[in-house]
């Protein structure tokens, strides 16, 4: 199972795929978030789904309809309705004139929602512009939507025209598709397509880059954390199971780790990267721990649930997972002489696992030393301007020797204060 808590994905990744028009579709896009895939295979159909979107855009950058028009006709749909055929006759003499009315007002908006998907949309479509298999889900909503002779009852409707033959006609017709469950299956093709028109929406909004799939390393081209304002954007390019991220306090080095981890997830969703351009492995395990906090639940102390993630990505590498995984500060939460000692045997042995990457940042200068091929070490860089910090927020590759605790502790004079 992925540990993904960190990303905190309803809160911070929803809202840049978010344009859907309703609900329905606002929980398709949350569960295509939340649902990394299990292979490049499916991960490349999904990329070509969504490009297939983007070809498609002068007709579905207009997407639009009244949400009250959609609420409205799926309750009706979903709700129990009569079949008038077999009592057309008792309906046309008997049925009270309220009864008429509803019926013919769900109808008349059943068939102006539906109009304007098939004529401004859906029929309107490249349907060769996405996959083939995606591409059998569009035809099926047009499918669907032509049951309905939806050009014939549009100009009855808007001319007032709509009758009691026609309402007994159209009662018989759902009753029909509801035999057949195909109202279900239409809901729920259309609200899959209206997740990915909404996260397509996002991922050209953002500028954001398809990644492609490479067996060895990881190359990422003017990446950044798209909920900074105006960020600085980096280059990473590595080739080593473990990648050893060191600087200063205050340097960036928990939003490089998060960016690296969006553009992972996010490409693991066959979903645009916050890049210019990446190229990535593909894992069967991601875990990513960033926000340092105890587990409360569990009754963990911060080091201890460190342990247990450790544990469980370990477990999972050793039974042949490609793993990422992301550590900030590890072990952090025990003294400096058992966190330099865990933490040296914790690179070492990570870096054993060939096909798994694992990103560190620490604050222990001692692990400077450790060191083998299958190791690189890399900072944030921060440059000291008449003994003031400045932060450039750049990836340089080694090892930064800058001390800013010290420098920030004197500034505000604690050195005088408790002196």
């Amino acid at each position: 199972m992925n540990n993904t808590n960190d990303l905190h994905i309803e809160k911070e990744l929803l809202p840049l795929f978010d344009y859907s028009l309703n609900g329905f579709a606002r929980k398709r896009v949350l569960e295509i978030l939340e649902s990394p895939l299990t292979s490049s295979t499916e991960i490349t159909e999904r990329q070509n789904i969504l490009k297939g979107f983007t070809a498609n855009d002068k007709v579905l950058k207009v997407y639009s309809y009244t949400v009250l028009y959609l609420n409205e006709v799926h309750f009706f749909l979903n709700t129990e309705i009569k079949n008038l055929s077999r009592k057309k006759l008792k309906y046309r003499l008997f049925a009270s004139k309220q009864e008429k009315i509803r019926y013919a007002s769900r109808f008349n908006q059943l068939i102006l929602f539906f109009h304007r998907l098939q004529t401004n949309y859906f029929s309107r479509l490249d349907l060769e512009q996405f996959p083939e298999e995606y591409s059998e889900r569009i035809s099926r909503i047009l499918q669907f939507l032509a049951q309905f002779d939806l050009h014939k009852y549009e100009s009855l409707v808007r001319e007032q025209r709509l009758k009691d033959k026609h309402i007994i006609a159209l009662t018989e017709k759902i009753n029909e598709l509801k035999k057949k469950e195909l109202i279900a299956t239409f809901w729920d093709d259309l609200f899959l397509f209206e997740a990915y028109l909404s996260i397509n929406f996002g991922i050209i909004k953002n500028n954001f880059a398809f990644p492609n799939f490479t067996t060895k390393g990881i190359k990422l081209f003017g990446f950044y954390h798209p909920l900074i304002n105006e960020p600085v954007r980096n280059d990473f390019e590595t080739d080593s199971n473990v990648i050893v991220l060191n600087g200063p306090n205050m340097s960036g080095k928990s939003t490089f780790l998060k960016a690296v981890a969006l553009c992972i997830y996010l490409g693991h969703l066959g979903l645009g990267i916050p890049a210019s351009s990446g190229e990535i492995p593909f894992c069967d395990h991601l875990s990513i721990h960033i926000n340092r906090r105890d587990d409360i639940l569990k009754g963990y102390s911060h080091f201890m649930t460190e342990v247990m993630n450790l544990k469980t990505v370990v477990e999972n590498a050793t039974n042949g997972k490609q793993c990422f995984a992301v550590f900030d500060e590890l072990f952090s939460g025990t003294n400096v002489e058992d966190a330099f000692e865990i933490c040296r045997t914790t690179i070492n042995g990570l870096s054993k696992f060939k096909g798994s990457y694992f990103l560190i940042s620490t604050h222990i200068q001692e692990l400077k030393s450790v060191s083998n091929s299958r190791i690189s070490n890399y900072y944030i860089d921060c440059e000291l301007i008449g003994d003031k910090p400045t932060f450039t927020y750049k990836l340089k590759k080694g090892w930064s020797d800058i001390k800013v605790g010290r420098i920030l502790f004197d500034k505000e004079g604690l050195n005088e204060l408790l002196t």
